[in-house]
Protein backbone atom coordinates (compact mmCIF):
# COMPACT_ATOMS: atom_id res chain seq x y z
CA UNK A 1 0.00 0.00 0.00
CA UNK A 2 1.06 3.65 -0.95
CA UNK A 3 0.27 6.76 0.52
CA UNK A 4 -0.29 9.84 -1.46
CA UNK A 5 -0.44 13.43 -0.77
CA UNK A 6 -2.61 15.05 -3.31
CA UNK A 7 -3.04 18.94 -3.72
CA UNK A 8 -6.15 20.34 -5.29
CA UNK A 9 -7.84 23.90 -4.77
CA UNK A 10 -10.98 24.88 -2.92
CA UNK A 11 -13.42 24.69 -5.51
CA UNK A 12 -11.89 20.52 -6.33
CA UNK A 13 -11.67 19.92 -2.94
CA UNK A 14 -16.24 20.26 -3.02
CA UNK A 15 -16.04 17.69 -6.48
CA UNK A 16 -13.92 15.32 -4.43
CA UNK A 17 -15.94 15.11 -1.51
CA UNK A 18 -19.08 15.42 -2.95
CA UNK A 19 -18.64 13.09 -6.14
CA UNK A 20 -15.77 10.46 -4.19
CA UNK A 21 -13.21 11.19 -7.27
CA UNK A 22 -9.74 11.86 -7.61
CA UNK A 23 -8.50 13.03 -10.87
CA UNK A 24 -5.06 14.91 -12.46
CA UNK A 25 -4.17 16.34 -15.89
CA UNK A 26 -3.17 14.77 -18.65
CA UNK A 27 0.93 15.56 -17.82
CA UNK A 28 0.56 13.80 -14.18
CA UNK A 29 -0.67 10.66 -15.99
CA UNK A 30 2.47 8.37 -15.02
CA UNK A 31 2.12 9.85 -11.68
CA UNK A 32 -1.69 8.38 -10.92
CA UNK A 33 -0.55 4.91 -13.13
CA UNK A 34 0.92 4.10 -9.85
CA UNK A 35 -2.08 4.34 -8.20
CA UNK A 36 -3.49 1.14 -6.53
CA UNK A 37 -6.44 -0.05 -5.15
CA UNK A 38 -6.03 0.27 -1.40
CA UNK A 39 -3.65 3.04 -1.48
CA UNK A 40 -4.69 6.45 1.05
CA UNK A 41 -4.77 9.75 -0.57
CA UNK A 42 -4.11 12.79 1.77
CA UNK A 43 -6.12 15.75 0.19
CA UNK A 44 -3.68 18.99 0.66
CA UNK A 45 -5.63 22.09 -0.16
CA UNK A 46 -3.84 25.07 -1.71
CA UNK A 47 -3.31 28.20 0.31
CA UNK A 48 -4.72 31.53 -1.06
CA UNK A 49 -3.34 34.51 -0.81
CA UNK A 50 -4.29 37.95 -1.19
CA UNK A 51 -7.40 39.56 0.35
CA UNK A 52 -8.80 36.30 0.30
CA UNK A 53 -6.18 34.40 2.11
CA UNK A 54 -6.60 30.81 3.34
CA UNK A 55 -3.80 28.54 4.51
CA UNK A 56 -3.28 25.73 3.39
CA UNK A 57 -4.96 22.76 4.65
CA UNK A 58 -5.18 18.94 5.07
CA UNK A 59 -9.06 18.23 4.43
CA UNK A 60 -9.39 14.46 4.57
CA UNK A 61 -8.29 10.84 3.92
CA UNK A 62 -9.65 8.41 1.03
CA UNK A 63 -9.33 4.97 -0.07
CA UNK A 64 -8.78 4.52 -3.83
CA UNK A 65 -11.38 1.91 -4.46
CA UNK A 66 -10.68 1.76 -8.34
CA UNK A 67 -8.00 1.26 -10.70
CA UNK A 68 -7.19 4.54 -12.84
CA UNK A 69 -9.62 5.31 -15.52
CA UNK A 70 -9.56 8.27 -18.33
CA UNK A 71 -12.74 10.15 -18.32
CA UNK A 72 -13.06 13.32 -19.53
CA UNK A 73 -16.39 14.53 -18.30
CA UNK A 74 -15.91 17.93 -16.94
CA UNK A 75 -16.52 17.84 -12.93
CA UNK A 76 -13.31 19.70 -11.86
CA UNK A 77 -13.05 23.42 -12.18
CA UNK A 78 -10.03 24.15 -14.15
CA UNK A 79 -7.51 26.41 -13.53
CA UNK A 80 -7.05 29.82 -14.91
CA UNK A 81 -3.38 28.80 -16.62
CA UNK A 82 -5.23 25.69 -18.60
CA UNK A 83 -8.91 26.70 -18.87
CA UNK A 84 -9.38 23.85 -20.90
CA UNK A 85 -8.08 21.12 -18.59
CA UNK A 86 -10.40 18.19 -17.74
CA UNK A 87 -8.07 16.07 -14.89
CA UNK A 88 -9.29 12.94 -17.03
CA UNK A 89 -7.19 10.68 -15.24
CA UNK A 90 -9.36 9.64 -12.89
CA UNK A 91 -9.89 7.03 -9.41
CA UNK A 92 -12.69 6.36 -7.53
CA UNK A 93 -12.65 6.92 -3.90
CA UNK A 94 -14.02 5.67 -0.60
CA UNK A 95 -13.96 8.06 2.95
CA UNK A 96 -11.86 7.38 5.09
CA UNK A 97 -11.97 10.87 7.42
CA UNK A 98 -13.01 14.01 6.29
CA UNK A 99 -11.14 16.61 9.00
CA UNK A 100 -13.85 19.17 10.55
CA UNK A 101 -12.12 21.79 11.21
CA UNK A 102 -9.05 21.20 8.51
CA UNK A 103 -5.79 20.45 9.79
CA UNK A 104 -3.69 23.22 8.88
CA UNK A 105 -0.68 21.80 7.34
CA UNK A 106 1.87 24.59 8.26
CA UNK A 107 1.40 23.30 11.43
CA UNK A 108 2.53 19.66 10.39
CA UNK A 109 5.79 20.96 8.62
CA UNK A 110 8.31 20.26 11.52
CA UNK A 111 7.13 17.06 11.45
CA UNK A 112 6.50 15.49 8.34
CA UNK A 113 9.64 13.22 6.91
CA UNK A 114 9.14 14.40 3.13
CA UNK A 115 9.66 17.57 3.56
CA UNK A 116 13.14 17.77 4.09
CA UNK A 117 13.94 21.62 3.53
CA UNK A 118 11.52 23.33 6.21
CA UNK A 119 12.45 26.78 5.41
CA UNK A 120 11.36 26.46 1.67
CA UNK A 121 8.47 23.53 2.34
CA UNK A 122 6.45 24.53 -0.40
CA UNK A 123 9.19 23.33 -3.14
CA UNK A 124 8.15 19.60 -2.38
CA UNK A 125 4.95 20.58 -3.63
CA UNK A 126 5.63 22.64 -6.96
CA UNK A 127 4.03 21.70 -9.97
CA UNK A 128 2.89 18.28 -8.44
CA UNK A 129 -0.81 17.06 -8.43
CA UNK A 130 0.46 14.29 -6.43
CA UNK A 131 3.28 13.01 -4.23
CA UNK A 132 4.02 9.43 -2.59
CA UNK A 133 4.55 10.12 1.16
CA UNK A 134 6.15 8.08 3.92
CA UNK A 135 3.57 5.98 5.68
CA UNK A 136 4.96 7.36 9.11
CA UNK A 137 3.90 11.21 7.74
CA UNK A 138 0.62 9.35 7.00
CA UNK A 139 0.14 8.26 10.19
CA UNK A 140 1.04 11.54 11.66
CA UNK A 141 -1.87 13.37 9.47
CA UNK A 142 -4.49 11.03 10.85
CA UNK A 143 -3.40 11.10 14.33
CA UNK A 144 -3.98 15.05 13.91
CA UNK A 145 -6.37 14.93 12.49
Amino acid sequence: MAYWLCITNEDNWKVIKDKKVWGVAERHKNTINKVKVGDKLVIYEIQRSGKDYKPPYIRGVYEVVSEVYKDSSKIFKPTPRNPNEKFPYRVKLKEVKVFDPPINFKDLIPKLKFITNKKKWSGHLMGKAMREIPEEDYELIVKCG
